[in-house]
């Protein structure tokens, strides 16, 4: 049997308890300055430079066929290949590629040292805290980013007839907003508090394969970049789901559309593949899956979605390329094709993906019910199936957004009960929350709001969309804002308030600086007020027929706009304040934060602060769940000293502990 035991042992020096040793040597990195070596700014330039070789390689190809141009003028064909070319020179330059490329060509790939400082955070890096971090920044910018397009359609929507945009330019603002908002918001948990957490919390040293786990979040990065050029390539006028026909009709800012959802998609696939094994094979002995903690349970359910989910995308925006460069007609009718091939495989993923929003969101907030009502979770076993029950269902519902796309209707009764059905683990996994609340002497602290504020935005939508779900009705709103407001509630006023009540919580940890806990009230209470000033009115103007990506509407919903549009702008500046506190907490002013301020029972809180390297010292062996608050004299969760006295002979060794996972 082998035991991790913290470092990589040299050449010749036995590993593990067996003698057996580690095989031939094992190049290392050369000393050299920091600035020769591979980091953010070689994979920025190694972008550049595959684009301007994919894109005069994709001109050279279409040189031979007439009439390659798209409908900006552009060649689709060199849009496409300087974009694939730039996300290859954005990984080659970042050194996403060098274990890979050295395998290939037969050579021992360097061993990477574990790096220190803030740099490290600008580097390729297999630490899962690290890698953890540079998601919860991108994860930011992403939202700032959209964040920023939501003010602009506020901004156009604030009259009726006096525009600040022409139609095109709104068009586009809108499908822009909706794209970025939609992938950030997919691995919106999963990349920064998955990657950072799961391991920590299952009391392993490391995620199963670190590569691939440093990969997805570069090909996270690289995605966002290539949806971002889609602006200046003219925008798509299809909104954030790229129906066909308007597909292959569209500018260039289509092929952004199509390779930056296939570039995200691999990583989302690389996140959840990782995950899924980590979770599975490499728990500390002692934690049976009645043990494991729910975060861990949504995160394990999440994953699953990912990789299974995640693929159709990729495979439908491959088709899309394919008709926007080789002339094929997987979705152009008049040649065989079909748009409904496009809407089934991007729903067949896209409802899936809700529940990639909103699972995370209920795991954080599971984790923090108990620690702050000092009450064990109201029923452990509901909760997680629950959130298996959702990811099951998930991918039987798909087709209730075509119920008016003149599909057979014949199916909608089927889809219509589908849809009703999976409210059901739904909402065990909202009991399961009001259970702990029940007769529980709350502690108001930030992360706690957050969380009570999610379960107060995910019951308007919870709700609302049990009413879009029957034919009728989604018949009668299907396209109007009424939907729009329907689905903010679900995913921002459920998953991102559960972010950053998460974010609150779990700061002290992953940076050992507490927020400021009275900037951070004032922070929730801005975002919730006017948040729910923004979206809700929308319900109305959906109701009395305001469509969506429209920017001209009836005079008589102009007040209902511009108070929107005013909850919109106070909510933008809310989002400053929680900035400000960041700013000021963690670089001008900046506090120690206690070891576990919460007094949780979590794993994750039993480790030193900043976490080490490879984060137990020993492995710890786990004696009780997480949630035993209230207990006279409660039970120790782990031991952390004994780990490797459990390696006994026989027992079934994972590659990370080199201890028994179950």
């Amino acid at each position: 049997m082998t035991i991790d035991s913290g470092r990589r042992p040299a050449a010749g020096e036995p590993v593990g308890d067996v003698g057996v040793t580690r095989p031939g040597p094992t190049r290392r990195p050369t000393s050299r300055p920091a600035w020769l070596g591979q980091h953010l700014g070689t994979a920025v330039v190694g972008a550049v430079a595959g684009y301007a070789v994919g894109h005069w390689l994709g001109n050279q190809i279409a040189s031979a066929y007439p009439n390659t141009a798209g409908a900006s003028g552009l060649n689709d064909t060199a849009v496409v290949l300087g974009l694939a070319f730039g996300v290859v020179g954005w990984l080659a330059g970042i050194g996403a590629l060098n274990y890979p490329l050295a395998k290939l060509v037969g050579r021992e790939p360097v061993t990477p040292e574990p790096q220190q400082g803030w740099m490290r955070y600008f580097k390729y890096s297999t630490d899962h805290k690290v890698v953890g971090m540079q998601y919860l920044v991108t994860v930011l910018v992403f939202f700032f980013t959209a964040g920023l397009l939501a003010m602009a359609i506020r901004t156009e929507l604030l009259t009726p007839a006096n525009h600040f945009f022409g139609p095109d330019i709104y068009i586009a603002v809108v499908g822009e907003h909706g794209t970025m908002m939609m992938m950030m918001a997919s691995s919106a948990v999963v990349g920064p508090l998955g990657n950072y957490l799961v391991p920590l919390m299952i009391g392993s040293r490391r995620t199963a394969f670190p590569r691939v786990e440093a990969a997805s979040y570069w090909f996270f990065a690289a995605g966002y970049l290539v949806i971002l050029t889609a602006l200046p390539l003219g925008g798509f006028p299809t909104g954030w789901t790229g129906y066909a026909p308007l597909q292959t009709q569209s500018a260039g800012g289509m092929d952004s559309y199509l390779v930056g959802f296939g570039v995200i998609g691999i990583g989302m696939i690389l996140a959840g593949f990782n995950l899924a094994v980590t979770i599975i094979h490499f728990r500390a002995p002692g934690m049976t899956w009645n043990r494991v903690p729910v975060f861990v349970w949504s995160m394990l359910a999440t994953a699953a979605l990912l990789t299974l989910a995640t693929p159709t995308l990729v495979a439908a925006g491959l088709f899309g390329v394919l008709d926007r460069t080789a002339q094929t007609a997987f979705y152009v009718t008049e040649h065989g094709g079909s748009q409904f091939l496009w809407q089934n495989l991007f729903w067949f993923f896209g409802h899936p993906e809700v529940y990639i929003m909103a699972l995370p969101g209920f795991g954080i907030v599971a984790e923090m019910l108990p620690v702050f009502t000092r009450k064990p979770l109201f029923g452990y076993r509901v909760a997680a199936a629950g959130m298996l029950g959702v990811a099951l269902l998930s991918f039987f519902v798909w087709q209730h957004h075509l119920f008016q796309s003149g599909i057979n209707p014949d199916m909608r009764p089927l889809f219509m009960l589908t849809t009703e059905l999976i409210s059901i683990p739904t909402g065990f996994i909202f009991l399961v929350g009001l259970g702990t609340l029940y007769k529980a002497r709350i502690r108001m602290e930030v992360p706690m709001l957050f969380a009570l504020g999610m379960y107060f935005n995910f019951l308007i939508g919870g709700v609302t969309g049990v009413f879009l779900s029957d034919v009728p009705v989604n018949v009668t709103v299907h396209g109007s804002f009424f939907v729009m407001a329907h689905f903010h509630y679900t995913i921002m006023g459920g998953l991102i308030f559960a972010l950053f009540g998460g974010i609150y919580y779990w700061t002290p940890k992953m940076t050992g600086r507490m927020l400021d806990q009275k900037w951070g009230k004032i922070h929730f209470w801005t975002m919730f007020v006017f948040f729910n000033l923004t979206f809700f009115p929308l319900f109305i103007v959906g109701l009395l027929g305001q469509p969506r990506r429209v920017f001209e509407y009836a005079a008589n919903l102009q007040v209902w706009n511009d108070i929107s549009s005013t909850g919109a702008f106070l909510l933008g500046a809310s989002f400053l304040i929680f900035v400000g506190n960041v700013v000021w907490t963690m670089v001008i002013n900046p506090r120690t934060a206690p070891a576990n301020p919460w007094a949780s029972n979590g794993l994750e809180w039993q480790t030193p602060t900043p976490v080490p390297y490879f984060n137990f010292e020993r492995i710890p062996v786990v004696l009780n769940d997480p949630y035993h608050y209230g207990d006279p004299e409660p039970a120790p969760v782990a031991d952390l000293g004994a780990g490797l006295a459990m390696a006994v002979a026989g027992a079934t060794a994972d590659p990370s502990t080199g201890l028994d996972p179950r």
